[in-house]
């Protein structure tokens, strides 16, 4: 009897640990699904996330039961970074039309959203359950889209546990090789207020100019003179 109720409790917490792992699969595939039905060339069509939005709640509705341990590396990156821009998106319809993010204060520090089993402003995911937790990882600036057109553009595909190296890679260097947004002329370089904002991200081995220099094709002087081009704050909307 004492040898059937282990085996039994190991089906139980084995199917539980298989129910589990599947809820942020599902999350992920009707992720992916929204945004390639809403996002292209880096703009959201906010208009038709008006008309239909249940897709968009119902991935938050979701969200809100999720739970991932930050040991689960490529799982809870990917979780937390399609949440946040999910909820980036959920902010601006809520607020919708505006023409910037900004044009709703407390946007990004004092809205929150139920997310992941906590209440949690858009800073806060960012700064506390990503950066906080993976203090080496600044190529998490090149896929958190804050709305803006200052920041580099959003894909149409979510980022998943198995797919986020080679997504996290990509998008960076298409960034950093992005003439419109690192400006090269010369011996000078202008480059998004991103690497003003989050400087001690970008310099932990060296010069933003080191940092930007891994994920070059042309690499810049490393002596070239920084500067930092205003950010562009108006909506990423088609």
């Amino acid at each position: 009897m004492k040898k059937l109720i282990i085996v039994t409790i190991a089906l139980v917490s084995l199917s539980f640990s298989e129910s589990s792992a599947q809820v942020p699969q599902s999350f992920f595939e009707e992720t992916d699904s929204f945004f390639n039905s809403y996002v292209s060339n880096g703009k959201v069509d906010y208009n038709a996330i008006k008309t239909s939005p249940e897709l968009l709640n119902s991935l938050l509705e979701k969200a809100k039961s999720i739970d991932v341990s930050p040991s689960e590396v490529s799982t809870y990156q990917a979780f937390w970074i399609n949440a946040y821009n999910l909820s980036v998106i959920k902010g601006v319809m809520n607020n919708y039309p505006l023409k910037s993010p900004l044009d709703k204060k407390g946007f990004f520090d004092k809205i929150k959203y139920d997310v992941g089993n906590t209440s949690i402003t858009l800073n806060d995911i960012e700064n506390k359950k990503l950066r906080a937790v993976f203090k080496k990882e600044a190529r998490f600036h090149f896929v958190l889209v804050c709305a803006g057109l200052g920041c580099p553009p959003i894909i149409n595909k979510a980022y998943k546990p198995t797919s986020l190296e080679a997504q996290l890679q990509k998008q960076t260097e298409i960034a950093l090789n992005n003439p419109n947004f690192i400006k090269v002329k010369g011996n000078k370089v202008q480059l998004s207020q991103i690497f003003e904002w989050y400087k001690g991200d970008f310099t932990q081995d060296g010069s933003e100019i080191v940092y930007i220099n891994k994920f070059r094709k042309e690499p810049i002087p490393e002596k070239a003179k920084i500067s930092y081009y205003s950010y562009d704050w108006r909506l990423n909307s088609k």
